[in-house]
């Protein structure tokens, strides 16, 4: 598996294509090369502006030579968007995963995932090995209190609900203790959660929608208010 970062200037772009070359001669082995190329292979690959036919040419005639395949994906089109309002707005495919026929032939149920971008102006990508496997079986977690958990609404009334509960005992009122906890972070994570795919799903039309000046200024609210909801998720789970 390789990580590849295409010259991000037109003039330097050739480089990519022998960096390419090289890679994909140097071993026999199944082979996988994932990143950021910085060019599309075809014109339906960006929205908004236009590429030179040869530019694609250069990148299409490098994949040919070794018979790379481009991995199919799932998601929004484009993984690339510049942040610009109106016209001035350019959307493209500039990442993704190139395999080799003997690597397909490996993991024939993999798949490459276009996820939302948020922060940056590139989306991530995600290469899944076998789509079939994926679950979301979670082992035990050890409890820990976080001393972050003082200031959330309702940690201090299930202490209070634990501790009193029968009779004095310290390692029994521990054990209540961490089941109320327990009970307690459950609910304030499901609604954290609730609240993050809410906006999450909101940020996925913002990104594969039109750019005006009132759309980018909510989707920067948004992708602010993502991250606070992610910081808490963090603080629940340690």
């Amino acid at each position: 598996m390789t990580g590849f970062y295409g010259w991000p200037s037109v003039s330097d772009r050739h480089l990519s294509w022998q960096l390419l070359r090289i890679l994909a001669s140097e071993s026999q082995q199944p082979w996988i090369c994932i990143g950021d190329y910085n060019e599309i292979l075809y014109s339906t690959e960006m929205s908004g502006g236009s590429r030179p036919q040869w530019q694609m040419n250069q990148f299409r005639d490098a994949v040919d030579d070794y018979g790379l395949r481009d991995m199919s994906f799932e998601g929004y089109s484009f993984t690339y968007d510049n942040g610009q309002i109106g016209d001035d707005n350019r959307q493209g495919r500039i990442d993704r995963a190139m395999v080799t026929n003997e690597w397909a032939e490996l993991f024939p149920y993999s798949k490459l995932i276009h996820l939302d971008r948020e922060w940056s102006d590139h989306g991530p990508i995600k290469v899944v090995l076998d789509a079939r496997s994926q679950s979301n079986r979670t082992k035990r977690r050890i409890f820990r209190f976080e001393q972050i958990w003082v200031g959330e609404d309702g940690c201090e009334e299930a202490i209070q609900l634990a501790w009193d509960k029968g009779d004095f005992n310290l390692i029994e009122a521990l054990g209540n203790c961490e089941a109320e906890l327990t009970r307690w972070k459950g609910v304030s994570i499901g609604k954290v959660m609730r609240d993050l795919l809410k906006k999450r799903r909101r940020l996925q039309v913002l990104n594969e929608g039109a750019r005006t000046d009132q759309l980018v200024q909510e989707r920067r609210k948004l992708v602010t208010e993502i991250a606070q909801l992610l910081k808490q998720e963090e603080v629940f789970w340690k």
